[in-house]
């Protein structure tokens, strides 16, 4: 049985992660967001009232998938479809999460993590552990039926109509009917009483055998007939209508008391155990056919329940969200986009970016300090990685194409972990890029060869981006190295003067004549300065400018 929640056609397992999500996850900040996936949100009358605690699963699983991208544009919608539905049944999938938690938390208590769920078959402990197991698996995908059974009228989604097709194929009412009646012949093995009506009634077995009885009365050409559980009336074995039952059973000529017969009495022991052993050998295949699907069915949830709560942060804050659409890599287009990580550890509605970009493979943003592009170049890097999760992203529309491979570039903070200079270290984490950059990649630069003198990093951002751009990959890049930009901007000047098609653009974080930034990117020409003096401004005051009187 298999959940395909995540994929039409395949489990989760085995999953082609970024090959550096270590670096994506510290430069777009996603452990924040892995952490607010798993803190469910409580709304009255529309409003936030309370924010729940975290579920580590859910963050955990989160960290796993988000990093392990969809790659087409089937499987994406395949994803989106599925949590629309979530969010228009989120009682489902909190119960459906909820029972897959509680199956594989009691399946741990079983044994599984040291024993498997099978174990040695020659021992007492095996059949009793098969009987809790079985039922619990029984158990549980009776209310899984039932709780997709109950929504499947509701659902749109592929994924969650199917997951209810198989299930009733695979664990069908005849099917659950053998299972039930498998445990209820077995029952006294496990069970001793149970109340009922005021009474106490105890479980007692009824076994039909065919065989003789040899030398030293033991039993020999023995065959199974029949096994059943039945309840009776407890009575005390010490009471005067026990004795009675017990002394009018020894006069009866076709039965006798075990219990009046010590060497009888272990043999009917061993006997109950063997044959109960036997017969839970049957429900092998049944717990090997869905002891994958309680694992992945928990994964798979847990990973709509964090994107559920994603969107409930998105509302809390009263960020536009979407479902993204994929279109061609050339093409980079949305409204209003926010940077979603931003916006949860300061809990604010930031200010949106809009743009157009067609026919481009390279933007080059320049412009003011404190101007809003590194929380751009993130809110682009964070949307990308959301989209190819197929969750919603935080933007009123947002389009894009598929990147198989994403990279980021940031610049780090140099510590004791470094065993080269800063540079050093940068080209090292760029030659790594480079190594594993097909024509499918986006990679995001951020503020890359600035630890070394302007022209230098001028030099060396020129030679890389442009080789970068001439094979394909496209490229958002943020800088402040001005005769780089400077450059790149004159060569497709001259390309435009010629007719030629330039597929590099550029963008400036937007600044007033006074000095405000309002943190939205421009399309423009590269700015000449970033503006230093505003913030000299800002922290000491408005510098003196001397000059020299003859």
């Amino acid at each position: 049985m298999n959940a395909f929640l995540l994929y039409k056609d395949r489990e989760f397992v085995g999953a082609t992660r970024y090959f550096d999500a270590k670096s994506i996850v510290q430069d777009l900040g996603l452990k924040t967001l892995y952490m607010n996936a798993g803190k469910d949100v409580v709304f009255e009358n529309g409003v936030a009232k309370q924010i729940k605690e975290q579920d580590p699963f859910i963050s955990d699983t989160m960290s796993k998938v988000m990093v392990s991208p969809l790659v087409t544009k089937e499987e994406i919608l395949y994803r989106q479809k599925i949590l629309k539905d979530c969010l228009e049944n989120e009682d489902f999938i909190k119960n459906l999460y909820k029972e897959a938690t509680r199956i594989v938390v009691e399946w741990d208590k079983l044994g599984r993590k040291t024993t498997g769920y099978s174990g040695r078959s020659d021992n007492a402990g095996w059949a009793v552990t098969q009987i809790h197991l079985t039922t619990l698996f029984a158990e549980g995908l009776k209310k899984i039926k039932k709780l997709l059974k109950g929504s499947a009228i509701l659902f749109s989604s592929e994924g969650l109509k199917n997951l209810a097709k198989r299930l009733n194929e695979e664990f069908s009412d005849d099917y659950e009917h053998k299972i039930d009646k498998l445990l209820n012949d077995v029952a006294f093995y496990v069970k001793e009483s149970e109340d009922k009506d005021g009474a106490l009634y105890v479980y007692t077995p009824k076994l039909t055998l065919k065989g003789k009885i040899g030398a030293g009365l033991k039993l020999r050409d023995v065959k199974l007939k029949n096994v059943t559980s039945s309840m009776i009336r407890y009575r005390n074995p010490k009471s005067t209508i026990s004795k009675i039952v017990e002394f009018k059973n020894s006069l009866t000529p076709d039965s006798f008391s075990n219990k009046m017969t010590p060497i009888i009495e272990k043999q009917i022991v061993e006997l109950e155990q063997n044959t109960v052993n036997y017969i839970m050998t049957f429900t092998m295949e049944f717990l090997e056919s869905f002891s994958g699907f309680f694992d992945q069915l928990l994964f798979q949830t847990a990973f709509y329940r964090g994107a559920v709560n994603l969107t409930h942060h998105m509302k809390r804050i009263g960020i536009d969200y979407c479902y993204p659409t994929i279109c061609e890599n050339e093409r980079l287009a949305f409204s209003e986009l926010k940077e979603f990580v931003m916006c949860m550890e300061q809990r604010v509605n930031a200010v949106g970016n809009t743009c157009n970009i067609q026919n481009k493979m390279l933007v080059i943003i320049t412009g003011a300090n404190q101007g809003g592009k590194s929380t751009f170049l993130r809110s682009v890097g964070i949307a990308q990685v959301m989209m190819q999760a197929g969750l919603q992203v935080a933007a009123e529309s947002f389009s894009s194409g598929i990147f198989t491979s994403l990279f980021t570039h940031f610049t780090r903070r140099e510590d004791s972990a470094m065993n080269s200079g800063r540079l050093d270290e940068e080209l090292g984490r760029m030659n790594s890029i480079i190594n594993h950059l097909d024509k499918a990649s986006l990679v995001l630069l951020n503020e890359s060869f600035a630890t070394t003198t302007e022209i230098d990093g001028s030099i060396i951002a020129y030679d890389i981006i442009k080789a970068l751009n001439e094979a394909g990959v496209k490229i958002i890049t943020v800088t402040h190295l001005l005769s780089f930009a400077r450059k790149m901007y004159a060569e497709t000047e001259e390309k435009e003067k010629n007719n030629e098609h330039s597929d590099i653009t550029f963008f400036c974080a937007e600044r007033k004549e006074n000095g405000v930034r309002t943190y939205k990117m421009i399309q423009s020409v590269p700015e000449l300065t970033s503006f230093g003096l505003d913030l000299y401004s800002d922290v000491i005051g408005k510098p003196t400018i001397y000059s020299e009187v003859s």
